[in-house]
């Protein structure tokens, strides 16, 4: 063989060899990074941040920045997309993020739901605590909010099954108006009229359980042969799955269940902190007092605990009212305002997150599933 043939064998193995040790490198980062972040999301803070409306937001945070990293991954070993098993591996991948766009949606309702008793919990601080003195009129306007209040979120621990329907999407524009006053509109027949944006049948657990279905670490030879990329895949779908799980956790939504099988093997870098997760939701679920909890939320705990206090109260008070007892009422107000703000700050928020996370999940999946045409048609 001359020379120079032998110089471009021996260039072009070198060069094979550096662009797998940047591949091995890219995502051996890839996992590192979704270990760092789950970490953070473990440790920090109190335990009582566990489920607030911040971590939740973080959760999110930490999803989006992982499906960014998926995608330019996938970006950068594009001619792996095509060929099998990445194909159907990857195929995998975008259905359950199909199933996961439902969630999303489900979510949304929830977080609507949840705005409604914010306002119904207004009335209640309006009704209470503007006035110099409390009357009669004032405590029984509260009662009656308190009332619609405890009987919306009983309902929503109840079945679904009667609730009305109005399609609403993220993929669509929509927008509500009210023009009555919030006394007259805010009611329980309000919240039934709350659609969802899914079908009366549809399951919050059985979709959680559809999207971890045959969830299951890659063979070596799925890994040697796709050059580890099936390992990407494999993390994104299970940090996709724990994400979904845990917004149903923690917003009202169709049918909650959480009761699923999830466990991931040991030796990846990521699994005890992502695991980590996953168990402390579980057994928050499992509180005596989270049990049957229409979402473990820790601001919806608040609430509960704040109605079912302040309707006890309520109920106790003679008129006129005693000094001691208005200072006690004033203060159960004055806690009734720390749960107010933190709905108010963390709601809207959260919709715009879960959103977002809606419309990557669609631009991801579109993206890979161009890049996998493209590379059967040049087959």
């Amino acid at each position: 063989m001359p020379a120079t043939d032998h110089q471009a064998n021996v260039s072009r193995s070198m060069d094979a060899a550096h662009d797998l040790n940047s591949q091995g490198a890219e995502l051996e980062a890839f996992q590192r990074q979704i270990a760092e972040q789950f970490m953070e999301l473990t440790s920090a803070g109190s335990p009582d941040e566990l489920l607030s409306l911040p971590w939740v937001r973080n959760l999110l945070d930490v999803f989006i920045c992982c499906q960014e990293e998926f995608r330019i991954v996938l970006f950068n070993n594009k001619s792996y997309i095509s060929r099998s098993p990445m194909d159907r591996l990857i195929g995998e991948f975008y259905e359950r993020s199909v199933k996961a766009l439902d969630v999303c949606n489900a979510i949304r309702d929830g977080i609507e739901q949840v705005r409604q008793w914010q306002k119904l919990l207004e009335i209640v601080l309006s009704a209470l605590g503007n006035h110099k003195c409390i009357g009669e009129g004032q405590v029984m306007r509260a009662k009656k909010a308190l009332i619609d209040l405890a009987i919306g979120m009983l309902d929503e621990k109840e079945s679904s099954s009667g609730l009305s329907h109005r399609n609403r999407s993220f993929g669509r524009n929509s927008n509500s108006t009210s023009s009555s006053s919030k006394e007259n509109k805010i009611n329980l027949g309000h919240f039934r009229s709350l659609s969802w944006s899914v079908s009366r049948s549809w399951s919050a657990s059985k979709q959680i359980q559809a999207i971890g279905n045959n969830l299951s670490a890659p063979k070596g030879n799925e890994i040697s042969s796709t050059n580890g990329l099936a390992v990407a895949v494999y993390t994104i779908s299970c940090v996709l799955f724990v994400v979904m799980w845990t917004l149903v956790a923690a917003i009202p939504c169709q049918d909650r269940g959480l009761q699923t099988h999830f466990s991931i093997p040991r030796q990846f870098v990521w699994a005890a902190p992502v695991m980590s997760v996953h168990e402390r939701i579980l057994e928050e679920s499992k509180k005596r007092e989270r049990k049957n909890a229409c979402g473990l939320l820790r601001e919806i705990h608040q609430t509960e605990k704040w109605t079912r206090q302040m309707n006890e109260l309520l109920d106790s008070l003679q008129f006129p009212l005693t000094e001691e007892k208005e200072a006690e009422v004033r203060n159960k107000v004055k806690d009734l305002g720390q749960v107010l703000e933190s709905l108010k700050n963390g709601l809207e928020p959260l919709e715009c997150q879960v959103r977002e996370v809606f419309h990557r999940i669609v631009r991801s999946r579109t993206e890979g599933l161009d890049s996998l045409g493209r590379g059967n048609n040049a087959e």
